[in-house]
């Protein structure tokens, strides 16, 4: 048997930030399709774009910059898109010189991130990039194997669950083809990104941050983000610790490679599934037109497993004696490990380089952070804000990703209980059509319905309770629930989007990157105070009349919203607080409350 190669393999690929594991992101064993490999699109088909290998540029940094992005994974990446939008002037460096799909991450983007790539105006090029066709996704499918029995009634569509048609929407594309089209992007904002700059050392100055390279490069920046993940240098050289859960064994996402699919599988499988059998479970999902994200283990953590182990457990998850190619194998667990704070002087993380946590959303996650840090930078940046203001960042966000991580961990450990619960009572072979068979499917069926994978308060119910930039109103919110989301407009909370014309834009689209003051009153005195007081800052700020159209009923509970450029409801009332419009102002930029 052939051993999977050490970790070091893996950790010397260093091909990017955002892989969305739980503790060792960066252990991945790969059958490399690295810088040497020999991709040709004609050889390796998806049945849409290649994004199997996506280079970084070597780009010339300047001296000087506003903001240095470490990490040019799709979380690095995206914050200098953010930033740039905002008028900053970023660079963006990577220690490696590419991006693989084979080491891709999760692919599965919920609606609250789609909302994110429709504000960057970049949703239909991400849509563009499809990997394999995508008349595959069908929801999720529970099954005893690919091409096995169903699990369950339907498919699970987890990623959408409490979504109104034509506001959001979910996404599967694979973070090669997320980063290809940042790439081109941040090409055409003139943002440089560099590969191949590894960080060395850092250095804090009265008035900015000092990134000297391994090879002697050196850029001064004003502020400087970490998005370098899980083993990140930036954490590391800012000395800031980590708390959490550690794993008590490790499992392992594969990606697998088939031949023609379509004189095995068919033409069109089911792109993601859950496999519940005797030998394999956990996600079977299409990366591209062939290749396949498989699960193997748990295993003990001083445990290798062979090529033919993993294999193994991969055509399992299949049901039928594929010819599967191993082309990486990445360790990962059953963990949370969550920075002690998130900003530290100069120094700001973001992504896996300040929380890592069971798998299941963290990329998502990530991107939260960048549209949060975004515009108090920007306004930090451009002197509408104090430096304070950053500290609102690591309020809000932290305990957000602390929520997440435990429940993804309490869903981890409770699915891996029924699975041993299922095989206790025995999981039939695909082959098994007897009367006892189809009895025990139904039995597991009725199991597998009692468990649920829809979690529209992870995806939707973005809220934080106890910061210094929200001012709020007193009335306490119900208790956040992963399984439960209702539009709330609560200050702290994600303002609910809804259409606000009959042809499809949205509230989001209406707001754009800016300030927004929901209106459903009929004050003209209050909103104009609110539009001079932001005038007079250099905040930009649009007022929205919502009464009469669907996106104002989630909008009923006070006449006056005042919105942030992250989309989160900042303050809420019927008429001016003492202070003014001022006031509302000068706590939400973090100047505290006047008046």
């Amino acid at each position: 048997m052939t051993a999977v190669p050490s970790r070091e393999a893996g950790k010397a690929r260093g091909d990017g930030e955002a892989r969305d594991d739980g503790e060792a992101r960066d252990d991945g064993k790969a059958r490399d399709d690295g810088e040497g490999a020999a991709y040709r699109p004609d050889l390796s088909l998806t049945g849409g774009r290649d994004v199997h290998v996506v280079r970084f540029p070597t780009d010339p940094l300047p001296a000087t910059v506003d903001v240095l992005v470490v990490g040019a994974g799709p979380v690095g990446l995206s914050a200098a898109i953010e930033l740039r939008g905002r008028g900053v002037d970023v660079a963006v460096v990577d220690r490696g010189r590419q991006a693989t799909l084979a080491r891709a991450g999760a692919m599965g983007h919920t609606p609250r991130v789609v909302e994110h790539f429709r504000r960057w105006g970049l949703l239909q090029r991400i849509r563009d990039e499809w990997t394999f066709p995508p008349e595959w996704n069908r929801g999720i499918r529970l099954v005893t194997s690919l091409t096995g029995h169903d699990l369950g009634p339907g498919p699970a569509r987890a990623h959408t669950a409490g979504a109104r048609p034509g506001v959001e929407e979910a996404l599967r594309r694979p973070q090669s083809a997320l980063q290809k089209v940042f790439l081109e992007r941040l090409a055409e904002l003139r943002v440089p990104v560099a590969g191949g700059w590894e960080l060395a050392s850092l250095a804090e100055t009265v008035d900015g941050i000092e990134a000297v390279a391994t090879d002697g490069r050196t850029v001064r920046a004003r502020y400087l983000i970490g998005a370098d993940g899980n083993r990140s240098t930036v954490r590391t050289l800012a000395g800031i610790d980590r708390d959490g859960e550690r794993a008590a064994d490790k499992r392992f996402r594969l990606i697998v490679r088939t031949g023609d699919p379509h004189a095995t599988i068919g033409p069109a499988p089911s792109g993601v599934n859950i496999v519940f059998n005797e030998r394999s479970s956990g996600f079977l999902a299409a990366v591209s037109h062939r290749e396949w994200r498989v699960y193997a283990g748990p295993f003990p953590l001083d445990h290798e497993p062979s090529e033919s182990e993993l294999l193994e457990t991969a055509r399992a998850s299949f049901g039928l004696d594929l010819d599967l190619e191993l082309v990486s194998a990445t360790a990962y667990y059953d963990s949370t490990r969550i920075a002690r704070v998130f900003r530290r002087g100069r120094v700001l993380l973001a992504g896996d380089a300040a929380h890592v946590r069971t798998p299941g959303g963290n990329l998502g996650e990530g991107f939260g952070d960048v549209v949060n840090l975004g515009w108090k930078l920007a306004a930090v940046l451009g002197g509408q804000a104090p430096d304070s203001l950053l500290d609102s960042y690591d309020e809000e966000r932290r305990p957000h990703n602390r929520r997440v991580a435990d429940h993804a961990l309490e869903r981890s450990r409770r699915g891996r209980l029924t699975l041993a619960e299922l095989r206790a009572g025995g999981i039939p072979a695909d082959d098994d059509d007897s009367e006892a068979a189809a009895r025990r499917r139904d039995q597991i069926r009725t199991r597998l319905a009692a468990e649920t994978v829809v979690a529209p308060g992870v995806t939707f119910d973005e809220r934080y309770d106890r910061s210094r930039a929200i001012w709020y109103s007193g009335e306490p919110a119900p208790d956040w629930a992963p399984d439960v989301y209702t539009d709330d407009p609560r200050p702290g909370h994600r303002a609910p989007n809804g259409l606000v014309d009959t042809y499809g834009g949205t509230l989001y689209d209406r707001i754009g990157s800016g300030f927004a003051l929901i209106s459903l009153g009929t004050d003209r005195s209050l909103e104009s105070s609110f539009e001079e007081a932001a005038r007079r800052r250099g905040v930009p700020l649009a007022v929205v009349y919502l009464g009469e159209v669907p996106a104002g009923e989630a909008y009923r509970d006070a006449a006056y919203f005042l919105v942030r450029p992250d989309q989160h409801v900042a303050w809420r009332g019927d008429a001016l607080p003492d202070g003014g419009a001022d006031g509302v102002l000068d706590l939400v930029l973090g100047a505290g409350r006047s008046g």
